[in-house]
């Protein structure tokens, strides 16, 4: 393997379901409100946002209107709990310093909320899907992460938080890592890429 292509939120951030929960929980709602909405009604807003025909200011008021809360700034207010896990963010560091190629391909809930500086540290390629034009768990966004490592897809491991948007990828010849947690997946990658990916000096 060659290539590493990493999930943002959820893999290179801490959980974005505990984020929505703690959201949820402020504006005194049920903790699974935020996900029962995005997995039912408000499914076709969600695959706008990330596929970029939906605006983020569209979707923040008419998500927020079916959430019962104010708009505004909602997606920042909804991701706020998640932070970057500097643990993840270290071992994909340590990736590039081997020679291993990295790249990120998140489906983007708008552009404004990565932390644009520490992606260019740490990634030779970025595929956002609303800049793509194409989300998760389309095969496309997965041969675009590849190509903007400069790779084919079967020298490349992707890591996803959620397993549906893991099968597609191994379908095209992608190793794949669940991530479940820092430590079971930098272990993962370890053995994938047969180097230590954790440096002291960190």
């Amino acid at each position: 393997m060659r290539g590493l292509l990493v999930d943002y939120g959820g893999v290179l951030t801490t959980s974005v379901f505990a984020s929505f929960a703690a959201f949820c929980r402020a504006e005194g709602l049920p903790d699974d409100r935020v996900v029962d909405l995005l997995r039912g009604p408000a499914q076709p807003l969600l695959a706008g946002l990330e596929d970029g025909t939906l605006p983020a200011a569209s979707f923040e008021a008419e998500f927020a209107a079916l959430l019962g809360v104010p708009a505004g700034d909602l997606i920042a207010r909804m991701m706020a709990g998640a932070t970057v896990d500097r643990r993840m963010a270290a071992a994909v560091r340590q990736a590039r310093r081997h020679g291993i190629r990295t790249g990120l391909v998140s489906n983007s809930w708008g552009l404004s909320g990565y932390d644009q500086p520490l992606l260019a540290e740490l990634f030779d390629g970025v595929v956002l899907s609303a800049e793509a034009g194409v989300r998760k768990p389309a095969p496309e966004i997965y041969r675009l992460g590849a190509a903007a490592v400069g790779l084919p897809p079967r020298d490349c491991v992707f890591v996803d938080d959620l397993g549906g948007n893991l099968k597609p990828a191994a379908r095209l010849g992608m190793a794949t890592v669940r991530h479940d947690n820092t430590a079971d997946t930098i272990a993962a990658l370890e053995r994938l890429f047969g180097r230590k990916l954790e440096d002291p000096c960190d």
